[in-house]
Formats: structure tokens, C-alpha cells, sequence
């Protein structure tokens, strides 16, 4: 699958894109993404080998004018129980976005969520999709809201991905975001989301 926007090419990951994407990933810059760290250029080839088998859920976010791969995007499906209920349809989603921080603050973001989540229910048959932000990441709950995504709660000391100087976990507070199929049919309407969509095409 290839999604296209605007002034983007969601597409499966080469071996080719591991300069790029290690550009991003030596560093992650926020905690959550701490266990796709790379430590080194040979890591990251590795890393784009396993990631080239996948081509529905996996996605490299690249620039159309340039061909560079600037960020990524990716979600699987869940049945949302425990995995013993596995005849439970497994159409929720919880997309993780991950980008260049060279290439932040132009929208390139939204115009990825927009993209995706509208494949996701399109094209997945996605029912609900959420998402978990530190409460610290104002950027992304910047976003999620901008994507009209219902604020559902806020885990306190929810989860912890680092130390503290001490060596105790450092707990951190998230917040829960969530969209339904049938909020999404009414907020893909509106005029920004719906120019957004209007130079989406998938094949």
C-alpha cells in the first residue's frame, strides 16, 4: 500500500531509507519511543530489513520533492480484550507517529494523522482508534485534538520508560485520546480535514 498526499508519500520502508531513519531514531526525542532507539547505521539496516516485509500497517513518511524519509507512522489491530477473546473482531487501532525533529512545526504531522487515520477506517475497517500522550507532549495533543479526538482521561504515574537519578522509575502521567468510525464520518467533513483529503489517493 501507498498512501499519497499533498506533499507527502506514505509508503513500506526500504533498506535503502536507514541513513534516514537513523537520522531520528539514535535519538528519540521523547521516552515512549526509547525501544525503537538505534544505536548505529548497521542497526538501522537491520532494523529496515525486518521493516521492508511489512506493507499494510508500517509506513515511511518521505518527503515527494526530495525522496527523504522524514518520519514514520504505524499501527496494528487490536480486539481491545484480553487475547483470549481472539473471535472478537480486531478493528482498534492506536497509531504511533514519529518524526525528523528538522522537520517539525510544517504540518507535516497532521497532514500524516489525516492521511492515515482516514485509511485506517477506509480501508482497515477501524471501528475506534486512540492514541496515549504524555502530558508533557503538547505537541501531540496539540494534534490530537486538531484531529478532533475525544480526551477520555489522564493516567497518573501510568507508566514508566526511564529512571530516575536515583535509579527508581520515573512514572510518567498520559493521557488518553480516542475516535470512533462515526465521529470520524462527521470530522472528516469539516473544511480543513476534508482539504487535507482532498489530495489523498491510496494504491
Amino acid at each position: 500500500m501507498i498512501i499519497e498526499t499533498e506533499r507527502l508519500i506514505l509508503r513500506p520502508f526500504n533498506v535503502s531509507d536507514a541513513a534516514d531513519v537513523y537520522e531520528y531514531l539514535h535519538e528519540p526525542q521523547v521516552n515512549c519511543f526509547l525501544d525503537l532507539k538505534l544505536d548505529s547505521y548497521d542497526d538501522a539496516v537491520t532494523e529496515m530489513e525486518r521493516r521492508s516485509a511489512e506493507q499494510s500497517y508500517y509506513f515511511a513518511v518521505v518527503l515527494k520533492d526530495s525522496g527523504k524519509v522524514i518520519g514514520e507512522v504505524f499501527a496494528y489491530p487490536e480486539t481491545g480484550e484480553p487475547q483470549w477473546f481472539e473471535s472478537l473482531p480486531k478493528d482498534m487501532f492506536s497509531p504511533c507517529i514519529m518524526f525528523n525533529r528538522d522537520y517539525q512545526g510544517s504540518g507535516y504531522a497532521y497532514e500524516t494523522s489525516v492521511a492515515f487515520f482516514n485509511y485506517l477506517f477506509e480501508k482497515c475497517a477501524a471501528r475506534r482508534i486512540y492514541s496515549y500522550v504524555d502530558d508533557y507532549n503538547s505537541p501531540s495533543i496539540r494534534l490530537c485534538e486538531k484531529m478532533g479526538m475525544r480526551r477520555e482521561g489522564l493516567f497518573v504515574e501510568f507508566v514508566s520508560f526511564v529512571n530516575n537519578p536515583d535509579g527508581t522509575p520515573k512514572y510518567e502521567n498520559t493521557y488518553q485520546y480516542a475516535i470512533l468510525r462515526k465521529e470520524w464520518d462527521k470530522v472528516r467533513l469539516s473544511k480543513e480535514i476534508s482539504t487535507v483529503l482532498s489530495h489523498v489517493s491510496y494504491r
